[in-house]
């Protein structure tokens, strides 16, 4: 099997993240998922594994704790979701993403054994095993797992978290838990397991039980245990004074943009510190921090006009997203929305979080998803809102094009709603920009 007929092999499994799921499933199960790792020898128990899952932030958090365990001089797998441009993405090594070839040999592997043992795996599960496949083949020391989705039921869930890292708890995919933020703190708490630490970036005191309800071996909580003392808006970042249970870590640049990311990364260094038992030393944690990068997440891509993109897909990291813009960049001239979305988002709620009514004008687009939500009822709802400048246009790129016209040099272009949406910005902007 070679990477074209990998990639033919899995369009061949359901994949929930591109198509609508329907209801529900009425007996959520990790049993598919454990036989298939039962049939590999169980690779997901090979190495210790640093679980994490949250509403928003796990992303940044995931690489974070990636960059900090690199720089320890650990061989590090990291397992991610979703991906930019090539599904390769997902798995890495020290931060490279998987070849070709040894994806390809991956999933070949997987086939055989869905012949063997009769087990029909998801798309999702399939690279999932895929992963923790790989990472016990290369010897991996340790594995970063970001969850896909949720946490009790996702396919990640196999593995035994050495660390469980919950970053925040907001409402998202109700589809398939909710309707409160309790009812979602729950399933993302399935990720602790018996003689975990928990590392919880939630706040609110009413959620702390749900956590501490799966009795993790100790628990480093937000405001409790660790802290941002100081976060200052930096060139290219942000500058960061941090405490944590082991240690106080002073003038931290980080390069990455937003308030935002002094929580994820405060978070990560609890993680890792939590995993070691030990505090660090505070060049490896400069070391770490410096090299942080997170395509798609607040990512600049030119200038003159400011052009930025941005995957946020709730209407929590839609509020971020607006928070960023205005207070780290604030552009001297007027602003110009491409916005796109999936049918499951209120399109009012979103485009009031990234607040389009301050926007000079708002250009829909249609995201390339099965899911997507048509650009012409995007435009209505922005109207509905009292929008005047609004356009639709079915193609990512189309639209892109039409903000760029109508943007001076003073100007700022941000690209947001939806991750399926940056992605098609950024293979189109990186070839239109200078």
């Amino acid at each position: 099997m070679d990477y074209t007929a990998a990639l033919a092999y899995l369009d061949e499994h359901i994949n929930l993240e591109r198509m609508l799921a329907g209801t529900r499933p009425e007996v959520p199960s990790l049993d598919r998922m454990r036989r298939l790792c039962s049939a590999m020898g169980d690779p997901q128990h090979a190495q210790p594994v640093v679980h994490l899952t949250g509403t928003n932030g796990k992303g940044s958090t995931t690489q974070l704790v990636t960059q900090l365990l690199l720089a320890q001089g650990l061989s590090v797998g990291t397992f991610t979701s979703p991906h930019l441009d090539r599904v390769n993405e997902r798995l890495c090594r020290n931060g490279e993403p998987i070849s070709d070839e040894e994806f390809a040999e991956q999933v070949a592997a997987l086939a055989d054994l869905e012949g063997i043992t009769g087990v029909r795996p998801s798309w999702f599960e399939l690279l999932a095993a895929a992963a923790f496949r790989w990472f016990a083949d290369v010897a991996v020391d340790v594995a970063v797992v970001e969850v896909g989705m949720l946490g009790r039921w996702d396919a990640t869930n196999v593995a035994d978290g050495t660390v469980a890292v919950v970053t925040n708890i907001a409402l998202d995919h109700t589809e398939y838990a909710g309707p409160t933020r309790a009812h979602i703190a729950a399933e993302k708490a399935g990720i602790i397991k018996p003689g975990s630490t928990l590392v919880l970036g939630e706040r609110d005191p009413d959620l702390f039980e749900v956590f501490a309800a799966q009795r993790p071996s100790a628990i480093a909580w937000a405001g409790e245990h660790f802290e941002v003392l100081n976060n200052q808006l930096a060139l290219g970042g942000r500058l960061l004074d941090l405490r944590t249970p082991q240690a106080l870590y002073r003038e931290l640049y980080l390069p990455l943009h937003g308030a935002h990311q002094g929580d994820n990364a405060v978070v990560a260094l609890c993680a890792v510190e939590a995993f070691f038992d030990a505090p660090l030393a505070l060049d490896v944690v400069q070391e770490a921090f410096a090299a942080a990068r997170m395509p798609g997440r607040f990512e600049v891509l030119g200038h003159q006009p400011l052009v930025i993109v941005d995957g946020a897909h709730n209407p929590a990291g839609a509020d971020v997203c607006a928070s960023v813009l205005a207070e780290d960049f604030d552009p001297a001239g007027e602003k110009h929305l491409v916005v796109g979305m999936l049918r499951s988002r209120d399109p009012v709620e979103m485009l009031e979080a990234l607040r389009a009514e301050e926007f000079a004008s708002v250009v829909c687009c249609t995201p390339p998803s099965p899911r997507a939500l048509p650009a012409a009822d995007l435009a209505d709802a922005a109207r509905r809102l009292g929008l005047e400048s609004v356009e639709a246009r079915d193609d990512v790129a189309a639209a892109c094009d039409v903000a760029l016209r109508r943007a001076g040099p003073d100007d700022a272009v941000l690209v947001a709603g939806s991750l399926y949406v940056v992605a098609a910005a950024r293979q189109h902007l990186r070839v239109v920009l200078p």
